[in-house]
């Protein structure tokens, strides 16, 4: 699942590199405003991948612990 994720967004990169090539090539003002999204996602979208990934292995190690604790304190949640 997460190779199908990761293959899925490295194709959406690249077409957004593309994109972006295509409008700085041509010369209009939609295709200048279309230019800037392509930036900004070109930017935003692996921002907002990486922090969606470090805040789950930050759950991930928090929910460990928490269980981890209550096991050695004898007390487990049913």
């Amino acid at each position: 699942m997460k190779r199908i994720f990761a293959i899925i967004l490295a194709v959406l990169l690249v077409l957004l590199y593309i994109l972006t090539l295509v409008f700085s090539i041509i010369d209009s003002p939609l295709a200048r405003d279309l230019f800037r999204a392509s930036i900004a996602l070109t930017i935003l979208i692996p921002v907002l991948l990486f922090a969606i990934h470090w805040f789950r292995n930050v759950l991930r190690l928090y929910r460990g612990r928490g269980e981890s604790a209550d096991k050695e304190n004898g007390s487990e949640k049913k």
